[in-house]
């Protein structure tokens, strides 16, 4: 058995044994044959995506099993915090212990160890007469060498230190001029504060801690800062770079974050969203992708996908993909919300989906390889992956903003990241207060030209070979949408490539869909003019046309629904989504498309301190939000249990707030953390029928 992440266990799926091998899952401490009601956990094979239910009233007699009997299963995923013991079925008195039994886990094990080794790197080094001189409270300092900056915090003989870096978007920290207790910093990016006495952030509230460092006294009563890190992985098993012929390794840009990679005799692609819209009808794809992209994606060997979101994860492209070859091998990385966690209510058929660990080479064959990373501001969701050919490796670091914890691999053969910021409904879909459109307009060029410098920097730090900005292509072309498309302004690939070639020797390539690099020749002359193949004269670059009628459609659908006959939908729902316990106050209301109220639609309120529905805001001191949403994609929402993203991400709502403070706990709970499956309305309208029948008996 080993730990894959917060209680996270993966195992051998029992299909791929012997009838009589059982995974036998009890709570810590519980004994076999004890009745216990834990309730129902869930697994889900990593083969295909099948989700299972496990825990039963008897537990010595609960078993993991994959019921999809078409094909053996590599892994089951466990998502709980249960700890987890083998047994001959034969013999349920058999109770293994935490560890597993060596020969069933054996083949599974190795490699694991070096996963979880971890290194000690000296970040600062103070002298004795430099320790000495640091005062009570914070202290900013240098390292003068590394011009890395850091922050200690000191309250009598006990010393705290962390990284200058804001967690956020890696901000700068400086003095709190608002703080009279001496213990916080602000960040100059978009003022979020640290309590660095606590290393936990204050603005927001209840959002991140920052990374501690260790403080370390050396021999002379000096001071090292210390930092515990994974060992790069990409460097366990090194191999050196072969010759690669012209032709041999190619990479064809289709659209947004899709690539396909001809490496050797295999193929592979990244995040194929190539139709339909994304984040329910907020986002369009800006390129036209070449017209062969089906049957391209139809001849490749393996499928990797970064993370959730529907800019990557595509289910209207999956599902014509699924349509012609449902079996194709997709790999993503184990996160803690499982990427294909809404795969059986999408309609989608797909039969080989796999879930590997991080920081683990998968091997395809015995030329290529490839590694999934975690992201580490977002690892509960977003990942990043290292190709590797011949030893020439390709980095995608996708929508990362920490990749690896920041912790990355030196020139690289090819590099490839986001570029253009917008993929946010802050500032846009914000209102009242400081948010006047000259505000936001000049915060939208400020953030933008941070974004460039911030990846122009990037890439000079890491120096690879060739550098590509994708995964920034999108429009909000839906007419309803014009104010968005007018006011999220996006950066030029074009402008950071520029911006790259005047800080560095870095190759740059803005690419057109269709258009293929030849790695081979580019990495022996950047200068040959058949290194990118651009598509043909007359193709298509643009799309100038979508085709919403059909996915509006499925919005629309949800708007007439029986469920929001019955006010108490509301009740049902927040209760399903299960946050509370927090002081805010939200205020719902649905809408038409100008944002206008919708006839006979719903306005409400939601005190989640309490998780109660009143009819007017409490008399207590208490922060407050307005939430305007489209009717149709909010109930959708609703209906099917999806997460915020689709409101938020795709500027389907129009915010207030009072105080201007980010509820990061109530945001990420309701786009990360909503339950994996949907409320029950069937059960919902069941029993409202029969309340009404007994009632009306009454």
């Amino acid at each position: 058995m080993y730990r894959t992440g917060r209680n996270r266990f993966c195992v051998p799926c029992p299909d791929a044994w012997a009838a009589s091998r059982r995974y036998l899952l009890f709570p810590r401490g519980a004994q076999p044959g004890t009745s216990v009601n834990p309730g129902l956990t869930t697994a889900i094979c990593t083969g295909c995506g099948e989700q299972v239910e496990v825990g039963m009233a008897v537990l010595s007699f609960t078993a993991a099993r994959c019921h999809n009997k078409e094909r053996e299963h590599a892994s089951v995923l466990i998502q709980s915090g249960f700890s987890l013991y083998a047994s001959q079925e034969e013999d349920t008195g058999a109770l293994l212990g935490e560890k597993l039994n060596q020969e069933l886990l054996g083949p599974f094990l190795p490699g694991m160890e070096q996963s979880l080794e971890q290194t000690t790197e000296i970040l600062l080094c103070l002298s004795p007469a430099e320790a000495a001189g640091l005062k009570e409270g914070i202290n900013f300092v240098r390292n003068k060498s590394t011009g890395k900056d850091y922050i200690l915090y000191k309250k009598q003989s006990h010393l705290r230190a962390c990284k200058n870096m804001c967690k956020h978007q890696g901000g700068l920290f400086i003095k709190d001029i608002e703080d009279l207790d001496g213990r916080s910093v602000r960040c100059t990016k978009h003022n979020w504060k640290l309590d660095v006495s606590t290393m936990k952030y204050i603005n927001p509230p209840g959002s991140f801690c920052q990374d501690e460092l260790v403080v370390e006294k050396d021999k002379e009563n000096g001071l090292l800062l210390l930092e515990l890190n994974p060992p790069n992985p990409w460097d366990s098993d090194p191999r050196s770079p072969e010759d690669l012929a012209f032709g041999e390794v190619q990479v064809t840009y289709l659209t947004h974050a899709c690539m396909d990679l001809k490496l050797g005799d295999k193929r592979v692609v990244f995040d194929p969203w190539l139709i339909g819209p994304a984040f329910a009808r907020g986002w369009w794809l800006l390129h036209e992708p070449p017209s062969d992209w089906l049957e391209r994606l139809c001849q490749v060997d393996l499928i990797y996908i970064s993370h959730m979101h529907s800019d990557h994860l595509s289910y209207p492209t999956l599902k014509k993909l699924a349509e012609r070859r449902s079996n194709i091998p997709i790999y993503v990385g184990n996160t803690e919300r499982p990427v294909f966690w809404n795969l059986n209510r999408s309609g989608v058929q797909l039969t080989n989906i796999h879930v590997v660990p991080f920081g683990i080479w998968q091997q395809v064959d015995r030329n290529l390889r490839f590694m999934i990373l975690m992201d580490g501001v977002h690892p509960e969701m977003d990942t990043c992956i290292i190709v590797e050919y011949k030893g020439h490796k390709i980095l995608n670091t996708v929508d990362c903003t920490r990749p690896n914890g920041g912790r990355l691999p030196m020139k690289v053969d090819l590099m490839m990241s986001d570029f253009a910021g917008g993929a946010s409904g802050f500032p846009m879909t914000f209102s009242g207060g400081k948010f006047t459109e000259e505000w936001k307009a000049q915060f939208i060029k400020t953030e933008r030209k941070k974004l460039l410098n911030y990846k122009a920097r990037l890439v000079k730090d890491l120096q690879p070979r060739i550098y590509c900005p994708f995964a920034g292509y999108f429009v909000e072309s839906h007419p309803s949408d014009k104010y968005i498309k007018e006011t999220n302004i996006k950066n030029d690939p074009d402008e950071l490539n520029n911006l790259i070639k005047k800080n560095s020797d870095v190759v740059t390539w803005t690419p057109r869909p269709g258009a293929t690099l030849d790695l081979g020749r580019m990495l022996k002359d950047p200068t040959d003019s058949k290194g990118i193949i651009e598509p043909p004269e007359g193709t298509k670059i643009y799309k100038d046309s979508w085709d919403f009628g059909p996915y509006l459609k499925i919005l629309n659908a949800a708007v007439g629904d029986e469920i929001f006959l019955h006010a108490s939908w509301i009740k049902e729902y927040f209760t399903w989504a299960g946050f509370k316990d927090y002081n805010l106050v939200v205020r719902m209301i649905e809408t038409d498309e100008d944002f206008n109220p919708f006839p006979g639609g719903y306005d409400y309120l939601v005190d989640f301190l309490d998780l109660s529905f009143p009819k007017e805001r409490p008399s207590r001191e208490h922060p407050y939000e307005e939430i305007r949403s489209r009717v149709d994609v909010i109930r959708h929402v609703v209906k099917n249990g999806l997460l915020w993203d689709d409101l938020y991400i795709g500027f389907q709502t129009r915010l207030q707030r009072d105080p201007d403070i980010y509820h990061h706990l109530f945001w990420n709970h309701f786009q990360i953390k909503l339950p994996l499956t949907p409320p029950n309305w069937k059960s919902f309208l069941t029993c409202y029928e029969q309340s009404r029948a007994e009632i009306s008996q009454g």
